[in-house]
């Protein structure tokens, strides 16, 4: 008889908690709203680079620096600086479709996620 997932031995799987899923959300808003920032805001063919190139660059340096396994382990203050650059980036692309409150909505949500997930992974 096989054993439930959860009892396999050697498997380590993460708790998922109610954080986790906001800050998943917080990153697909991110590169949502970027890709959305790209194509509005800039004309042919610089519509095409920055619609798809600066959501990728954000994709690239959460999977180096930010995800739940990351590829370059940093200090989680230099972390933190990583992900507030993103955000600020987010908010200043909202802030440049003229959507300010957009903006300070996201950079709450975003800042308030990440301040609660560093007190987390502090302990």
């Amino acid at each position: 008889m096989s054993e439930a997932p959860d009892t396999v031995p050697g498997v380590n799987r993460p708790n998922i908690t109610p954080l986790d899923i906001i800050r998943a959300v917080v990153l697909v808003a991110a590169l949502a709203s970027l890709v959305l920032w790209g194509f509005a805001m800039w004309e042919f063919p610089w519509n095409l680079v920055l619609g798809i190139g600066t959501p990728l660059v954000v994709l690239v340096a959460w999977a180096l620096f930010l995800s739940p396994r990351p590829v370059l382990r940093l200090h989680p203050f230099i972390r933190a600086i990583v992900e507030l650059v993103i955000y600020a980036g987010v908010t200043l692309a909202w802030w440049s479709m003229d959507q300010a409150w957009a903006g300070i909505a996201f950079a709450v949500v975003a800042v308030a996620a990440g301040l609660f997930a560093g007190r987390r992974d502090l302990k």
